[in-house]
């Protein structure tokens, strides 16, 4: 009997037993499983080291310094341009969308909102992306419609000036005059391949900014919170097997 204790005492001095043992080493992989599928699902989540499309923001900032270089190009023409027919003020509505989007993609974006700023400018961004893209939409108008007129008009030089008429038989004729013109080419050529240009870059400009919306609304009510409350209800069902 003495010497089936001796054993028995060995194994008690010993180390831990092989089921004390596994305890400890197990839950150390099942942690070091969960933390490379949280940082995979954190990079999944990023752009560019920011939380959010980067791409889109950057979009933003080019198309709309794009649209406000050649809106100036167009005033500097002729004086007597409206302003509607000249629109750098759609761009720099949009560059000042991109570069608050800038700010909180790279600095403070986060799905859940944790404090009010955070809240505060993403609905700001949100709300000024859809007025750029009716920014956008409006510009693409006004040139579509003057392009058309241009089409239609016949420009003669008078008087350091260029006045373009439209055709006899329209009914509303009317006569265009731009002035601090010395060649209606200048009108007829560039200014109206300025139209064009204003209408691509103004379009897709607006697409980028409906994009930007609907990003934001899917990162925000149905990416996150939707994926969350379908893996809660799967892992439910899985366990109900098991009790």
């Amino acid at each position: 009997m003495g010497k089936d204790k001796q054993p028995r005492g060995q194994r008690r001095q010993g180390g831990p037993p092989a089921a004390d043992a596994a305890g400890p080493d197990d839950m150390g992989p099942k942690k070091g499983k969960g933390a490379p599928k949280e940082c995979g699902e954190e990079e999944a989540r990023t752009c560019c080291g920011c939380r959010f499309p980067l791409l889109l923001a950057l979009l933003q900032l080019a198309l709309g310094i794009a649209v406000t270089v050649v809106g100036f190009l167009m005033a500097s023409i002729s004086s007597s341009l409206l302003v509607r027919d000249t629109p750098f003020w759609a761009g720099i509505i949009v560059c000042v969308v991109a570069y608050l989007g800038l700010f909180m993609l790279c600095v403070s974006y986060q799905v859940d909102e944790r404090t009010c700023i955070q809240f505060v400018m993403k609905l700001l961004y949100f709300v000024l992306s859809a007025l750029g893209l009716m920014v956008c939409v409006l510009a693409a108008a006004f040139a579509a419609h003057h392009y058309l007129q241009l089409a239609q008009v016949a420009c003669g030089t008078a008087l350091d000036s260029c006045q373009c008429k439209l055709p006899s038989s329209e009914p509303l004729s009317r006569t265009f005059v731009y002035r601090d013109v010395a060649d209606c080419s200048s009108i007829t050529g560039t200014f109206k391949l300025f139209l064009l240009i204003q209408m691509i870059l103004n379009l897709v400009c607006g697409l980028v900014c409906l994009l930007a919306c609907f990003v934001m609304w899917k990162h925000r009510y149905q990416v996150f919170y939707v994926g969350d409350r379908v893996y809660s209800l799967t892992t439910s069902e899985g366990q109900q097997p098991k009790v």
